[in-house]
């Protein structure tokens, strides 16, 4: 609908494997929660990601977002998250020198079918991809997703 607002959750993982997941949408007491989500679908600890709700660093003011409290905000992490993965294993096959589509998503890493040993976790790609390695053609630097989204 036209006259409404968006919401939106941003996330980056920095070189360090730290995460921060950054909403539009003021604290509603699920912030733990949402930590919890990023950490099981991106295989890393919930003290790992940092939630900041109401990110006004990151969002700005106004801009016609909506910092209502939101049940669409589950899904729309789902979604920065799968981002971060189909990234993630564009850089991991780089990183191992492999087709990326041959790579596994394992207890928290990308491996191949040939050397499980050889796992590439988001904090290697996340520190992978702000420089310490070639990039896929078309795939920029960085670890971080958005979504915007509506409800």
């Amino acid at each position: 609908m036209a006259d409404e607002a968006y919401r939106a959750v941003f996330l980056r993982i920095h070189p360090t494997g730290k995460m921060v997941l950054s909403l539009t949408t003021e604290a509603d007491g699920n912030e733990p929660r949402h930590a919890q989500q990023v950490a099981d679908e991106l295989g890393v600890p919930p003290l790992d990601v940092k939630v900041v709700a109401a990110d006004t660093n990151r969002f700005g003011r106004g801009h016609g977002f909506n910092t209502s409290p939101s049940a669409g905000t589950p899904a729309a992490i789902a979604s920065a998250s799968g981002k971060i993965l189909a990234k993630a294993q564009l850089l991991a096959g780089m990183a191992l020198g492999v087709p990326a589509e041959s790579l596994s998503w394992r207890d928290g890493a990308f491996v191949t079918g040939e050397d499980p040993a050889r796992a590439q976790t988001i904090a290697d790609l996340a520190l992978y991809a702000h420089g310490t390695g070639a990039l896929p053609p078309g795939v920029e630097g960085g670890l971080d997703a958005q979504t915007v989204y509506a409800d």
